[in-house]
C-alpha cells in the first residue's frame, strides 16, 4: 500500500526514508505501463517529451557520436539532458530518467574533453591507484554534462588479440584485470566498510553509476571473433573471466552489462543461468542487469525477427533494463502482451523495477536530477589533463633500446641539430585516441582538444633543432639532408567492435614499408600507437634502433616524449603476449610451446 510521509510528501519522494522503502512505496503506486517503461532504455533519436512523460521511460542512451550538436561541448549535453529529464519528471510519477553514455576512456563524446588511454595502455601501468584516479575524473567530466551513467568498465580478459574489442580490455592476465577494477571505486565512489556486497553504492553528486561489462567470456570467444563463442567448462569460466565481477560487486557496482557472445553456445543475453543463478542469486548482486545495444534482436535470426519470444528468453533470462534502443513501442507491446499472458511473470517484471528503482534512489537521482553547471570547468583542466599525461608515460612499454645492449638508443637528444619525423601517426590526434572518440568508430585528425606525438616533439626541442615532417619520406629527403635520428609513429587506424576484428594483424597504412625506408638510412625510434600487438617483420626488428609500444594514448602526446627524451623513465610492462606470427594465436603463457616475440609481462628500463 502506499504511504505519505509526515510532512505530506509521498515516502518515495522523501530523502530521509529507506532506500528500500521508498521503493515499495513507489511500486506500490506504479501500473504495468509505468513499470514496462522503467525498464526499457531509448536512443535520444527517438526520445520525445511525450514518450518520455506518457510512458514513464527509465533510460536513455546516447550511441557513439549521437550528440546534441557537431563538436558537443559539456554545456550542449547538459541543455540536452536536463531538457529530457523535465520531461520525465513531468510524468504521473514524476520518475527521473538515467541518461547513459559510453565514457569508456574520459568523457570521449564531448569536445575538449580529457581523453584518457584506452584500457590496454592503463594495463601496461599495473597502477590500481592511477586507474582510480581516472576513474574518479572521467566521472565529475560526465557529471558535468548531465549525464548519469557510463557503460563501463569493459573487464573482459582478452585471449586473442584478433578481437575487435582488444584495446577495451586491460589485460590477458586474470589478476590484473582484478587489479584494475579500481575504476569502480573512481567513478561511483568507494564504498564505506561493510558496505553490502552486491548492493549499489554511489558516493555523491561528482559520481556516476558505473557497468561492469560484458557478462561474461567476452574476451575469449574462438578466435578473437567479436560476439562469438567461448568455449569453457564452467569452472575456467568462473576461474578466468567471472573473477573480475566479483571485485567490482565487492565494490558496489550498480549495473552488470549482458554480452552479446555465447556461452558453449548458449547466448548470454538468454542465458538464465549465469544471469540469475550465478550473478543474481550465487554472487548477491541486487543492481540492474542491462542488455547490450539490441542484444535482444540477436536471439533470432534473422535478427530482429520475432521478437516477442526475444523479450521473453531476455526478460526471464534475468534482464532487467532492455537498451531497445529505437522501436520502444513494439518493445513495450510485446511485454505487456507476454505478462498478460502469463509468459512473463509480474514478479519478474517486479523484480527488474526495484532493481532499477534501487539504482535510481542510491544514486541520488531524485533528489538532484539536473546537472551541476559548476563542474564545467573541470572538464578538460589542467590537473586531469596532468593525470592522462602521467598515464602515457607509465603505459609506455619499451620493447627495443639500441641494436647493442651496451649501447642504449634512448633517451633522445634533444639538442640535435636536425631530426625527421614520419609516419601516420607521427601528427594525428584521432588515431593517437582510437575507437569511441567523438564518435563509435573514431576518426582521424583535430577531433578534440590535445596534443599530437609530432606537437610534443616540438615543445621538447625548441626551435634550435630543426623538424622535418614527411609521412612517407621520399628517397630524396632521407639523403639529401643531414639527421641526427628519425622518428617514426605508425600503427592502426580507429575502430570499434565487430568492424575491429582483424585476422591478419599487419600494420596499415604501408607502416613496414615505412619503417623500412628509414631504418636503412637513418638511426629510427619507432612508435607504435595500436590498441594490441601488430606483425612486426623481423628484418624490421633488426634494423631499427628503438621499439616502444604507446597503445591508444589519448589526448596528451606529451606523456610519449617525457620517456622518449628522458625525462621520466620506462615503467610499462606488456598487458598481453607480442606474438611473432597471427599462425601462433592464441597464446597461452602457460603453455610449453609459449614463443611469443616479447613476453607477457616484457618491459625494458632506461
Amino acid at each position: 500500500m502506499a504511504s505519505e510521509h509526515a510532512d505530506g510528501y509521498s515516502l518515495y519522494k522523501h530523502p530521509s526514508a529507506g532506500v528500500e522503502d521508498r521503493i515499495h512505496d513507489l511500486m506500490s503506486r506504479m501500473t504495468l505501463q509505468e513499470k514496462i517503461g522503467q525498464m526499457t532504455q531509448i536512443e535520444r533519436r527517438v526520445s520525445t517529451p511525450s514518450v518520455l512523460s506518457s510512458l514513464s521511460i527509465g533510460s536513455i542512451l546516447s550511441a557513439g557520436g549521437s550528440g546534441p550538436c557537431d563538436n558537443p561541448r559539456s554545456s550542449d549535453w547538459a541543455d540536452m539532458v536536463d531538457d529530457f529529464q523535465r520531461a520525465a519528471l513531468s510524468s504521473r510519477l514524476g520518475i527521473p530518467i538515467i541518461y547513459g553514455i559510453d565514457a569508456v576512456h574520459g568523457n570521449n563524446s564531448v569536445y575538449g574533453a580529457t581523453i584518457f588511454p584506452h584500457n590496454v595502455g592503463l594495463g601496461a601501468t599495473r597502477d590500481s591507484e592511477l586507474v582510480r584516479k581516472i576513474g574518479e575524473a572521467t566521472a565529475v567530466e560526465v557529471r558535468a554534462s548531465g549525464i548519469h551513467y557510463t557503460f563501463a568498465p569493459c573487464v573482459a580478459v582478452l585471449k586473442d588479440p584478433r578481437w575487435g574489442r582488444c584495446y577495451e580490455s586491460y589485460s590477458e592476465d586474470t589478476q590484473i584485470v582484478r587489479k584494475l577494477t579500481s575504476t569502480v571505486s573512481g567513478l561511483q565512489g568507494q564504498p564505506p566498510q561493510g558496505h553490502p556486497e552486491g548492493y549499489p553504492f554511489i558516493a555523491g553528486r561528482k559520481n556516476i553509476i558505473a557497468c561492469a561489462k560484458h557478462f561474461v567470456g567476452d574476451g575469449g570467444t574462438e578466435k578473437g571473433v567479436n560476439e562469438g563463442n567461448t568455449g569453457l567448462p564452467y569452472e575456467d569460466l568462473e576461474r578466468v573471466h567471472m573473477a573480475p565481477y566479483l571485485d567490482c560487486l565487492a565494490q558496489g557496482v550498480c549495473t552488470v552489462m549482458a554480452s552479446y557472445s555465447s556461452w558453449n553456445g548458449r547466448k548470454l543475453h538468454s542465458d538464465r543461468f549465469l544471469l540469475t543463478e550465478v550473478l543474481k542469486e550465487k554472487l548477491k548482486f541486487q543492481g540492474f542487469i542491462i542488455s547490450d545495444w539490441e542484444g535482444l534482436d540477436r536471439l533470432s535470426n534473422p535478427r530482429g525477427s520475432n521478437y516477442r519470444n526475444c523479450i521473453s528468453l531476455a526478460v526471464n533470462a534475468g534482464i532487467d533494463m532492455i537498451m531497445v534502443p529505437l522501436r520502444y513501442e513494439l518493445f513495450a507491446q510485446d511485454l505487456t502482451s507476454l505478462v498478460e499472458s502469463g509468459e512473463v511473470k509480474m514478479e519478474r517484471i517486479d523484480d527488474a523495477v526495484r532493481r532499477i528503482l534501487r539504482v535510481k534512489f542510491v544514486s541520488g537521482l531524485f533528489e538532484h536530477p539536473f546537472s551541476d553547471r559548476s563542474l564545467l570547468d573541470v572538464v578538460g583542466c589542467k590537473m586531469h589533463r596532468e593525470l592522462a599525461r602521467e598515464a602515457v608515460r607509465k603505459s609506455l612499454v619499451l620493447l627495443k633500446n639500441g641494436k647493442e645492449p651496451r649501447k642504449p638508443f634512448l633517451p633522445l637528444d634533444r639538442n640535435a641539430k636536425r631530426i625527421l619525423v614520419a609516419g601516420s601517426h607521427i601528427d594525428d590526434l584521432g588515431y593517437q585516441c582510437g575507437g569511441w572518440t567523438a564518435t563509435w568508430h573514431g576518426g582521424s585528425g583535430r577531433i578534440t582538444i590535445g596534443t599530437t606525438i609530432l606537437d610534443a616533439i616540438k615543445e621538447v626541442v625548441g626551435g634550435e633543432t630543426e623538424v622535418i615532417q614527411e609521412q612517407h619520406p621520399s628517397p630524396t629527403t632521407l639523403t639529401g639532408h643531414h639527421f641526427d635520428y628519425a622518428i617514426v609513429a605508425v600503427g592502426e587506424e580507429p575502430y570499434a567492435e565487430s568492424l575491429g576484428d582483424n585476422p591478419n594483424l599487419m600494420i596499415p597504412f604501408n607502416g613496414n614499408d615505412v619503417i623500412r625506408a628509414v631504418a636503412e638510412k637513418l638511426p629510427t625510434l619507432v612508435i607504435v600507437v595500436s590498441g594490441r600487438p601488430l606483425v612486426i617483420e623481423p628484418d624490421i626488428l633488426d634494423k631499427i634502433d628503438s621499439l616502444v609500444a604507446a597503445w591508444l594514448p589519448g589526448t596528451e602526446g606529451r606523456g610519449i616524449t617525457d620517456a622518449i627524451f628522458g625525462d621520466y623513465g620506462f615503467e610499462g610492462q606488456l598487458p598481453v603476449s607480442w606474438f611473432r606470427s597471427v599462425d601462433q594465436l592464441p597464446l597461452d603463457a602457460n603453455s610449453n610451446s609459449y614463443d611469443p616475440l616479447f613476453p607477457f609481462g616484457f618491459g625494458l628500463r632506461i
